[in-house]
């Protein structure tokens, strides 16, 4: 199987709410499209720093990423970013890398986004599951 990648549109989450709030006309929302490759072995959206300049994303904090090569690099956190694919939105922050580092959609947005990986096709698909709406997976008892 071979590597995957999606057509996803990045928001300023920040931008939305300003808009929402009447203090933001909707063409100065920053927004943007990117391919990104998606990785389920992987937890966060990625992003670099092109985007985080674009989208101008504040730092929220710093973590520590675990590369694939088992190495330890000390990260920023960004965000908060709006994911858009088809018919789902998720927001989420990011974690971003200095240079050319390409986006990355991990595990934790692909959950939100209630998206799939078909592995024939090779390519993100919204869950044929739930087609119109995102499932979560919520453990709490119902009221009555």
């Amino acid at each position: 199987m071979g590597l995957t990648y999606a057509d996803i549109e990045l928001i300023s989450a920040d931008d939305l709410a300003l808009n929402r709030r009447g203090f933001l006309p909707e063409d100065e929302i920053k927004r943007m499209h990117v391919t990104a490759l998606v990785d389920s072995g992987s937890y966060m959206l990625v992003v670099n720093e092109q985007i985080k300049q674009q989208l101008d994303l504040p730092v929220l904090g710093e973590t520590v990423g675990t590369l694939a090569d088992e190495s330890e690099v000390k990260v920023k956190i960004v965000g908060p970013i709006e994911i858009r694919f088809g018919n789902r939105r998720a927001t989420v922050d990011a974690i971003m890398f200095h240079g050319a580092v390409e986006p990355l959609l991990g595990a934790i947005p692909m959950e939100d986004l209630d998206v799939i990986v078909d592995p024939k096709q090779q390519r993100l698909i919204v869950n044929p599951e739930s087609p119109n709406i995102a499932r979560k997976h919520v453990k709490a008892t119902a009221w009555a």
